[in-house]
């Protein structure tokens, strides 16, 4: 039964990340050190350099021959069945669209495995636990988190298109006055819209980082290799700053905003509820599914009821998507998460 060190652990796990939230807030709300301007390029610093290398090096150091396929298929079903209700409910209904169900995804199953989910699995189920949820957070940025860039990506590049080409067929002539041919120039083709998505894809190393690190993952366990010093500590250095900076950056968002809790009461319930309802409920089908048991099943929920990942806020952030609902839903899921994941691990023990 977890006791009161345990929870204690789980305190001291994420104490700092809100002393790094507050330092980032404080910069800009009560010492006006950056500009907004520098807050953009802050949150970029962490997209595209702290957070890939974050990525690069917990994955590196997984043992992929040593995982719990199962496990992990349960996983990917439950993430499909989320996908799939979200396409459903963007096509057929009025309320539907895309850009939330793409805010809805990450809101339901993308969970902050490491820095919370670790010290609560180890403290409940121990290292097999530990195992577990390490495998579940590499699936995470191997699969679902290259999926929410790429969609992210498609939907960005198809608003910039889209509003070049407004730009340059307003009145339907060119800069120099000539008549332009309206129809050649109406939405971007389904494969120009690919190939541009792909270019700038490939310049984004959050795309690659994960499959570079999962490759030496197979490589140094099949053959007992061991990175190089010199590189483990170019990695490390920027690397260990990934999640501080990544929650200093969400402190310095709060601080631009007129409010706290800038997406409102029923957002935040919303979030709330797809966080520790609607990703668990979803595992637990899934698991059903490849008939998991035991305290195996029990790993697989609880750690979808995990707090809301990071990472999701910096991306909604830099893609200019519902910045304000990621960033409500991982400070206050970090709050509410500890009572939340104690009442799933007592219920759950009545279950064989």
């Amino acid at each position: 039964m977890i006791g009161w060190e345990d929870v204690y652990k789980v305190v001291v796990a994420t104490v700092p990340l809100y002393v790094a939230l507050m330092l980032g807030y404080g910069s800009v709300r009560w010492w006006k050190i950056f500009t907004p301007e520098q807050c953009g390029a802050i949150n970029s610093l962490v997209c595209f350099f702290t957070l890939p290398l974050f990525t690069f090096e917990f994955t590196a150091h997984v043992d992929p021959f040593e995982w719990n396929y199962l496990f992990i298929g349960a996983d990917v079903i439950s993430k499909v069945i989320i996908v799939v209700v979200l396409a459903l409910w963007a096509k057929c209904s009025s309320k539907g669209s895309y850009c939330w169900s793409i805010t809805s995804f990450s809101l339901s199953t993308l969970t902050n495995s490491l820095v919370v989910g670790v010290p609560l699995m180890k403290a409940m189920y121990g290292q097999m636990g530990v195992d577990l949820v390490v495998q579940s957070s590499v699936v995470q940025a191997i699969i679902w988190l290259t999926i929410l860039l790429f969609v992210l990506e498609f939907r960005r590049t198809g608003l910039d298109i889209s509003s070049n080409t407004s730009d340059v067929t307003e009145p339907g002539k060119d800069l120099e006055g000539n008549n332009m041919d309206l129809a050649s120039s109406s939405s971007p083709s389904y494969w120009s819209l690919m190939k541009a998505v792909s270019v700038k894809l490939g310049m984004n190393p959050n795309s690659y980082a994960v499959f570079i690190g999962i490759a030496w993952a197979f490589i140094a366990n099949r053959w007992h290799l061991q990175m190089p010093s010199i590189m483990e500590g170019s990695i490390l250095i920027m690397s260990k700053a990934g999640t501080g900076t990544a929650m200093f950056s969400m402190g310095i968002f709060m601080a631009l905003q007129e409010k706290v809790v800038a997406c409102g009461t029923s957002l935040t319930v919303f979030g709330m509820v797809l966080r520790f309802i609607a990703g668990p409920a979803a595992m637990a089908i899934g698991c059903i599914a490849v008939g998991l048991h035991g305290d195996v099943l029990r790993v697989a929920i609880i750690q979808a009821a995990l707090p809301q990942s990071i990472t999701s806020f910096i991306f909604a952030k830099e893609y200019g998507l519902h910045a304000e609902v990621l960033s409500t839903a991982v400070i206050f899921g970090m709050m509410v998460s500890l009572p939340v994941l104690i009442a799933y691990y007592a219920v759950l023990e009545f279950i064989n």
